[in-house]
């Protein structure tokens, strides 16, 4: 059994937003919301993150009575999460766009995905690396919303890499594609830019038209993430600028309006209009959205109580158009601030008795692992290269622990696994049994440094724990009853794993196997839940 005092609970408190579908018949006529000075909202404040955990660049739309929602997964699998609600506030995770693996074309960076309806289908516009090429920005189609989704292929992939698509029809009802080209990635300025798309969203047409670009000093080297709506004869594009990830961010969002989808564009002299505040901190790359007599931005931004370890969570912000025509957001032009400190926590247990594993498991995109349910248990396959077989959990806390039970004695030779805070293949921090020992690795670029060792203990269960502080301080202890605890190392010294998330994502933590490719492990429960600050 795992920990006795750990929740035994798995809950989502994934809260969306509703996103103008930008390519339906709503955008292509120019029907809006036509009130300018919602009346005052006397509805319960937002308890922000809405998007617990690591939901960069977070897109919404509403297809029939129900609303889906989509977010970056970057270099983890399974690619691009659909997300289910009927009422914005209950959501539930179904699938993945691309569950099985990587489109043809493609081998890793999955960002931005934008999810729309056209002609009673379904398509996702996204952006991803092309093998032996640049960023390029795909699509994918489908006949339901939960898929499965057939991928057309690539549609535009500039020398420097095209990003951030979104689809909108111009005032006439034509169909365009936007997106940005990525110059800031070769020092170059980043133009926004729009050209048409075919009837079967499978190719441009015509000449590309620039609509704006980096020119403000706070946009820093690049303008990116545009979203438009229609309002009140104007269309209105939010974007994002400066620096997007990591500690060091300098994100922020901006607005610019024209008359005409092609422009000229005006940008807003009081930008940036979104900025961070005490407890989210770079907000940006979000869709806007109208649900009634109010407005909203489903965007993304760090908790600054775990900031990059976390990742990029989803922030649903309020704004309303003031009488000159521009959104100005509430709160002090800021993202709100959170009920409670673990607001949006997210506690999972999987004692792994279904027949199939729970979809919230991840793995890296270029090294998804062979996996198997039976008896009570999760059968992974080891692997020889990097850290191993890898199997995660995004984390939506930065105070959390995690535990993980196997059993010692049934390890094949030449194999070592246990649990995990995963960076990425090549930066983890393992509590790891195997071969007679119990071991803490660190492997930071790829090189192992072992930080503690003892026997491996005497009996077939051995339960394995992982305590977090702060995003970035771990650690690690190990028990034979779940009761009583030993640490490694023995003076419970805390191991700085600030080295772990990489810069476009957050950590996850779970289970790993590493050894030949003919031995199989077997995990019997795993479980990780919110500890109080």
């Amino acid at each position: 059994m795992l920990l006795s005092n750990l929740k035994h609970t798995l809950s989502f408190l994934l809260v969306g937003a509703l996103l103008l579908p930008s390519c339906q018949q709503h955008a292509a006529t120019g029907t809006t919301d036509t009130a300018t000075t919602p009346a005052a909202s006397t509805e319960a404040p937002i308890a922000n993150p809405v998007l617990a955990g690591d939901y960069p660049d977070p897109s919404v739309t509403k297809i029939g009575d129900t609303y889906w929602a989509t977010a970056t997964t970057s270099n983890w699998g399974a690619i691009f999460p659909l997300l289910k609600s009927k009422d914005l506030t209950n959501w539930q995770l179904v699938g993945h766009v691309f569950p099985d693996g990587p489109p043809a074309w493609a081998d890793y960076y999955f960002w931005a995905p934008e999810i729309s309806e056209d002609g009673g289908k379904v398509y996702v516009y996204y952006t991803a690396h092309r093998k032996g090429g640049p960023l390029s920005v795909g699509v994918a189609r489908a006949d339901n919303p939960a898929g499965p989704y057939q991928d057309l292929g690539p549609l535009v992939g500039q020398p420097d890499g095209s990003i951030d698509a979104f689809p909108m029809r111009d005032e006439n009802g034509v169909a365009y594609l936007i997106w940005k080209e990525d110059g800031n990635s070769a020092n170059k300025p980043t133009p926004i830019w729009a050209q048409r798309i075919n009837d079967a969203h499978t190719a441009l047409t015509g000449e590309k038209t620039e609509l704006f670009r980096n020119t403000a000093p706070w946009e820093g080297n690049l303008v990116e993430g545009v979203s438009m709506v229609r309002h009140e004869g104007y269309f209105y594009a939010f974007y994002a600028a400066n620096g997007c990830c990591g500690r060091g961010c300098t994100y922020a969002t901006g607005v610019a309006r024209s008359r005409t989808l092609l422009g000229p564009w005006e940008k807003y002299a009081q930008n940036p209009i979104l900025v961070k505040n005490d407890v989210w901190t770079c907000p940006g790359h979000g869709t806007a959205i109208s649900r009634g007599n109010r407005w909203f931005m489903l965007h993304h931004a760090y908790n600054t109580n775990g900031f990059e370890n976390v990742g990029r969570q989803g922030v649903l912000s309020e704004f309303r158009w003031n009488a000159d025509g521009w959104p100005e957001f509430l709160d002090n032009h800021s993202v709100p601030t959170p009920l409670s400190a673990n607001t949006g926590g997210r506690d999972f247990t999987d004692e792994f008795n279904g027949a199939t594993l729970a979809p919230t498991w991840q793995w890296p995109v270029e090294e998804k692992p062979q996996f198997a349910l039976r008896g009570g248990k999760l059968l992974l396959t080891a692997r020889t290269d990097h850290s191993g077989a890898a199997l995660g959990q995004s984390l939506a806390v930065a105070d959390y622990a995690a535990t993980t039970t196997l059993d010692p004695t049934a390890l094949p030779a030449s194999t070592v696994a246990g649990l995990a805070a995963l960076g990425d293949p090549n930066n983890t921090l393992a509590l790891l049994a195997g071969e007679g020992k119990l071991r803490l690795r660190q492997m930071k670029g790829g090189k192992p440094q072992m930080l503690g060792e003892v026997p491996v203990p005497t009996g077939k269960t051995l339960h394995l724990q992982l305590q977090a502080r702060s995003g970035n301080q771990y650690r690690f202890s190990w028990s034979t009853d779940g009761k009583t605890w030993q640490n490694l190392p023995a003076d419970g010294a805390a191991v700085d794993g600030s080295y772990l998330p990489p810069w476009d994502r957050g950590v996850r933590v779970g289970v790993l196997a590493q050894g030949p490719s003919t031995s199989t492990v077997g995990f019997e429960a795993f479980q990780v839940a919110s500890l109080k600050r």
